[in-house]
């Protein structure tokens, strides 16, 4: 079967499949009784080929918009600006100068010299009625005034299915329709020739039947769809920086509205459309709404930003003029029709399995009916009355059809693929309060088989709550407890010293010092900024007039390839001077002269560059971070065109940034290692903080290798090949070298790969890893998307966690398929063979319905939704090539189906000696006990499921909650039908002794389980 699955079915990857291998299956798949419940969570390939189209038209359009734009640009830029436009009378009744549709065209349209009729950026700012500095004023009628004029942030959402949808769907079952036909006809044909009620009974009890699967199975589909509508909600929550009166603060972008300031920078995503305000270096990729992969630079002469691209470099302040679906990205998603995401590699491997037993249950179905429609027309041939057909012969035809059709109900478990998406809904919602948002379900089922992590250092290892506490300023070396030590530590430093150190500090920075709505201060920015931030204010520097005291003429955001940020200033006397910080070594590298004891710039000879190299070395092996901070004087002909230096500068000083470890990653690494995980730190700082680190954690051990990215680089195909599986720390990494890195273990080495990732630079890494992790509080919007599972707490504990989880799901399945399978098997056995020879069926139609839900829906919420327990992660991951259906799987399923055949096949045979039963009636009693006894089996095998090697498999069964549910309602359920609905069922009431008697039967299967389980196999 593995084999079969693997060619027909095994071309679907977890991310990336091609559409000719989703396709593939689709094909291959023949015996569907529901198309639109069994294809409910596949992607609709004609939808998707659609919807690229449309979105390859769209991108067109908007491609020519903008070069017919640009193209025209230098035939107006000497016209004298003309305005035409008349302001709608409700708009300047709200007090606005200008309308949503204007402002609409301006951007969409890239119209600058619409722009200048209006007088520019700064006069669209105030006809919005906004400040460019403080932002929209605070009166919330005025919010709401805005609102009703220029729209809300949000775009057109497809309605949520009710539940009637849902019931919908699971009546367009070909085979319950069948069944209801076949209802239809029995209550006709039992009412004519036996009257009201007594002639009903049989149709009546399918009916019941089909009712009560139909509103379970509708019931467990609605409660999914819940859940999965709670995720989506989860992964659209975006917050960006807003100045709003006059403060900067967190602002969900779906709160956002005309005349909002927003800053942005490196990895965000655009919010809404607007307009340049100001910033530095702004590079826009377009390609999500123009196709276009080169960025677009965006600054005062080309002010135009569109929603949904990403800020790929630089920094700005955005004026917002359009939202919601006047948007560029708003028009786009509205022409859109969704295709779906793609199934997962179980999903398809379980349709494999449903194909194969449906196919066979059909076999058995067909030749089931014909044996019992031979045995009729032999009786009546012996007889002598096969010429004349009474009501009782049609109704007896009838259900030799509707036990023929139930057969295939049974055979064909439509539920398998179903559940998976049961067990994968259930626990992204468990991961989501474990603090995991998974974005794709496939990254849930294949961080189950991860057999390596490649993670972050800083704010995933280490808790990103950084503080300096030592520093190396003009060559004297000072720790630092508190803020007030900062200051007293360097009092003797001259005040020029002092002056370039905070200069450089509050002018070349990502972060920002503003004051709350409390009037309280705060730092704004990464935590190494803000680490950095805070150290020049305990040196008793002044953010703002520092800022104020200078003009940035030019800003290099910090690049994570050259591990360095620069600023370009101009000083109050007109000078230019560059001041630059990143990797110590790297900086200290491009530097040729130092500031002494003295505060004198003088050349930096091999004794000062050795002793700051082993300050450098000294702070890392403390586990501390270094920077390295320096300046140089520029020429007064520069402008922010020109290249910041590189090279010539003068080291101010070296600080050290603590940033502790996180409490339980050591033993979390440890689960990793038992569980045959292999964690690598792959980081960009200094090699000898990456190893204190690493070896804190526990990730580097003996026999490790830590190494370098550019000496990472410089190897041979086959020196990495004896290379990376001893790579457990890489340290001053690019995010090439982590792509580089995550690809060979995939390829090469057939590892599954998770990654994890913050910053715009990892997407690639993100995108190329099996799964990719992207951190909730420090990671970009870039990096966030890119990612298949979202860490919120940032947390390297909680990506085991995640681990934990998909194990649990790949488990869950294999148990669930391994019960299913059983029943299967049995069904079909014991209804074939009894048909074949004593020409009856034991079970019904009606009762095979109900053991059909029993192993389906019920057997599914069960056994699919079991919690994590600490001993899955004491097992080897399954990786790449392992079976899903294991030996283990089918010693359980044969096992406990032989014994069930058995006990079934003795029954029917010596049941009436067994059990004493004499009369007309014993006949119904028996296959009542044959029944009972079926379904006892199938309840005390459920729990024999939940292990599929341990022995125990009542350990935490009271933990989880629905399976109790589950059991307790079969059993209680299964009472009724037998002692109450016996005309419906086909059933009559049993005594105490008989109940007891069948429950015996049915536990007798745990131990022979548990016997089973001491038989060795192999794994696989």
């Amino acid at each position: 079967m593995e084999t079969y699955l693997q060619e027909n079915f095994g071309g679907v990857k977890a991310k990336h499949s091609t559409d000719e291998a989703l396709g593939r299956w689709r094909k291959v798949v023949g015996v569907v009784k529901n198309p639109k419940r069994r294809f409910r969570f596949t992607a609709n390939l004609d939808k998707r080929s659609e919807a690229a189209a449309m979105k390859r038209s769209n991108q067109e359009k908007l491609r020519v918009a903008v070069l017919v734009s640009k193209a025209a640009l230098q035939f107006i830029q000497g016209l004298a600006p003309q305005s035409e436009y008349t302001v709608p009378q409700d708009v300047k009744a709200a007090g606005f100068g200008i309308c949503a549709d204007e402002l609409s065209s301006i951007v969409e349209s890239h119209d600058i010299k619409k722009l200048k009729s209006h007088g520019g950026v700064e006069s669209i700012a105030s006809k919005l009625s906004t400040s460019a500095s403080d932002g929209l004023p605070k009166s919330r009628r005025r919010l709401a005034t805005r609102q009703e004029v220029f729209g809300i942030n949000r775009f057109a959402e497809t309605e949520a299915r009710s539940f009637w949808v849902f019931v919908w769907e699971a009546l367009q079952d070909m085979t319950l329709m069948i069944l209801a036909a076949c209802a239809f006809f029995s209550l006709v044909v039992g009412i004519a020739t036996e009257g009201w009620p007594k002639g009903a009974h049989d149709g009546l009890g399918i009916v019941a039947s089909i009712l009560l699967v139909v509103f379970v199975t509708a019931t467990s589909d609605y409660r999914q769809s819940l859940q999965f509508k709670d995720l989506d909600k989860e992964k659209k929550k975006i917050t960006v920086q807003v100045t709003r009166n006059g403060y900067r603060q967190k602002l969900s972008i779906y709160d956002l509205l005309a005349g909002d300031i927003v800053h942005l920078s490196i990895g965000d995503q655009v919010p809404a459309d607007g307009l340049f305000l100001s910033g530095f270096s702004l590079l826009i990729n377009e390609s999500s709404l123009t196709g276009e992969s080169e960025p677009v630079a965006v600054n005062a002469e080309n002010p135009f930003l569109l929603s949904g691209t990403k800020v790929q470099d630089g920094s700005c302040k955005m004026l917002v003029t359009t939202v919601g679906m006047r948007t560029q990205w708003g028009k786009l998603m509205a022409t859109l029709s969704e295709g779906g995401d793609d199934e997962t590699p179980l999903q398809v491997k379980l349709n494999g399995v449903a194909t194969i037993i449906g196919k066979i249950g059909l076999i058995f179905a067909v030749v089931t009916f014909a044996v019992l429609t031979e045995s009729l027309f032999r009786r009546k041939i012996m007889d002598g009355s096969y010429l004349s057909w009474t009501g009782d012969d049609a109704l007896e035809l009838l259900e030799f059809f509707a036990i023929a059709v139930t057969i295939v109900v049974v055979a064909v478990p439509e539920g398998l693929p179903l559940a998976v998406t049961l067990s994968l809904a259930f626990a992204m919602k468990k991961m989501m309060n474990d603090k995991a948002l998974v974005r794709h379900l496939a990254a849930c089922e294949t961080m189950g088989s991860a057999t390596t992590i490649c993670s972050d250092k800083t704010g995933t290892l280490t808790t990103n709550r950084m503080t300096v506490v030592k520093a190396c300023i003009c060559g004297k070396i000072k720790e630092m407890e508190s803020s007030s030590d900062a200051k007293s530590s360097f009092s003797e430093l001259p005040d020029s010293v002092m002056m370039l150190l905070s200069q450089s500090i509050f002018n070349n920075t990502g972060g920002d010092v503003v004051f709350n709505k409390d009037g309280k201060r705060e730092i704004l920015g990464t935590p190494t900024e803000t680490a950095i931030l805070e150290f020049g204010l305990s040196l008793g520097g002044d953010f703002q007039a520092e800022r104020k005291a200078s003009t940035i003429v030019k800003v290099e955001p910090f690049n994570s390839a050259k591990k360095r940020m620069g600023v370009v200033i101009q000083l109050p006397g007109g000078a230019m001077r560059a001041h630059c910080k990143g990797a110590s070594e790297i900086i200290l590298a491009s530097c040729n002269k130092y500031l002494n004891e003295h505060g004198n710039v003088v050349p930096l000879d091999a004794a000062t560059i050795d002793h700051l190299n082993s300050t450098i070395d000294s702070f890392a092996n403390e586990a501390l971070r270094t920077l390295c901070l320096a300046y140089i004087e520029v020429d007064d002909g520069f402008s922010a065109n020109d290249q910041i230096p590189e090279d010539g500068y003068t080291c101010i000083g070296i600080v050290g940034i603590k940033d502790p470890v996180r409490p339980g990653v050591k033993e979390s690494v440890a689960i990793c290692r038992s569980a045959g995980i292999m964690v690598r730190m792959v980081t960009g700082d200094n090699i000898n903080t990456a190893k204190a680190i690493a070896r804190e954690c526990g990730i580097l051990t003996e026999g490790g290798v830590a190494i370098e990215g550019p000496e990472f680089r410089t190897k041979s195909a086959e020196e990495l090949d004896q290379l990376i599986p001893k790579i457990q720390v890489m340290a001053r990494s690019s995010p090439l070298d982590k792509h580089t890195l995550v690809k060979h273990l995939r390829t090469t080495f057939d590892e599954v790969v998770a990654v994890t990732g913050d910053g715009t630079n990892d997407a690639p890494a993100l995108h190329e890893a099996d799964i990719g992790l992207a951190m909730g509080i420090a990671g970009t919007e870039v990096a966030k998307e890119s990612a298949d599972v979202i860490i919120l707490d940032d947390n390297f504990s909680t990506i085991v966690t995640v681990a934990k989880w998909g194990r649990s799901v790949y488990i869950n399945i294999q148990k669930f398929v391994q019960f299913q399978l059983t029943v299967n098997v049995v069904a079909l056995v014991v209804n074939f063979s009894s048909a074949c020879l004593t020409g009856s069926a034991p079970l019904t139609a009606v009762q095979l319905l109900w053991v059909n839900m029993i192993m389906d829906t019920l057997g599914a919420l069960a056994l699919a939704t079991e919690p994590p327990n600490d001993e899955l992660m004491k097992r080897t991951p399954v990786g790449r090539k392992g079976n899903f259906i294991s030996n283990i799987m089918w010693r359980n399923i044969l096992g406990q189906a032989f014994y069930q055949f058995i006990v079934i096949w003795y029954l029917q045979t010596e049941g009436k000696w067994l059990f004493g039963l004499e009369g007309e009636n014993s006949d119904l009693v028996l296959n009542t006990l044959i029944f009972n006894c079926f379904v006892f089996c199938q309840v005390f095998n459920e729990v024999s499921s939940r292990e599929m090697e341990r022995i125990n498999v009542f350990e935490g069964i009271l933990n989880n909650n629905v399976f109790v549910a589950v059991l307790s309602s079969t059993v209680i359920f299964q009472f009724i039908i037998v002692q109450f609905l016996g005309d419906f069922a086909n059933t009559a009431p049993l005594t105490f002794k008989q109940w007891i008697n069948c429950i015996f039967i049915g536990f007798i299967g745990m131990p022979i389980a548990a016997l089973v389980k001491l038989i060795p196999v192999g794994s696989k």
